[in-house]
């Protein structure tokens, strides 16, 4: 397994102010590599090659600045999330093989890319001290895509390849299941190829056992 690579990432939005960019990236990599309680406004300026002034100015205080880091990520996930889930399968051949190769792709571009494995070890380690987090997640993420990806299943069982009792159910299911076998140590780290094609096919198959259609 490989460290995530925490070096800059792309701007989540073209116009975003350069400075306000290279804040926002030095205070990701500061918090998850070190957590929000070591997080200091002098070493984020440094990082960043700004002022600590610029860095109020900017983004605020620490919490403000930890919330700014968490409403970048969860958007730039969102954003990541939305082109994998336009390559979701539509009346495939085979369907088992069809949503491994989506839930490889899934869990490779959003759950284990720099974005959303920060955002996971973010909300792992700072949500139950700033509950604040959850909002700002709920909106950009959750609460905005959720009926998207639900509405994906529903077609697919619409289309007869899967037996749901209720599409958002079975979606929360499919993540789930999908990611229940990824390797975890505790750091920001994406796990490797062979392992996410492996709990890919664990996490597919057992969701088809539970979901699959009974006519096929």
């Amino acid at each position: 397994m490989s460290d995530i690579d925490l070096a800059p990432a792309r701007p989540a939005f073209a116009k975003a102010p350069t400075k306000r960019m290279a804040i926002l990236d030095a205070a990701k990599r500061a918090i998850v590599r070190d957590g929000f309680a070591a997080l200091s406004i002098d070493s984020i300026a440094n990082e960043a090659g700004v002022s600590r002034q610029t860095v109020y100015n900017q983004l605020g205080d620490r919490d403000q600045l930890l919330m700014a880091v968490i409403e970048d990520v969860t958007a730039r996930s969102s954003t990541s999330l939305m082109t994998v889930l336009a390559t979701f399968p539509d009346k495939p051949d085979d369907i088992q093989s069809a949503l491994v190769d989506f839930a490889v792709r899934l869990m490779g571009r959003c759950m284990c890319d720099i974005d959303g494995r920060a955002l996971a070890t973010l909300l792992k380690r700072e949500a139950q001290n700033h509950p604040a987090l959850f909002a700002a997640w709920t909106e950009y993420g959750p609460g905005k895509d959720w009926p998207l990806i639900a509405g994906r299943f529903a077609k697919l069982a619409q289309d007869g390849y899967l037996d749901l009792p209720d599409a958002s159910i079975a979606a929360r299911h499919f993540f789930a299941l999908t990611n229940a076998d990824l390797p975890d140590d505790g750091t920001c780290a994406r796990p490797s190829e062979e392992a996410l094609h492996k709990a890919a096919v664990t996490g597919v198959s057992t969701f088809l056992r539970a979901f699959g259609s009974r006519q096929r």
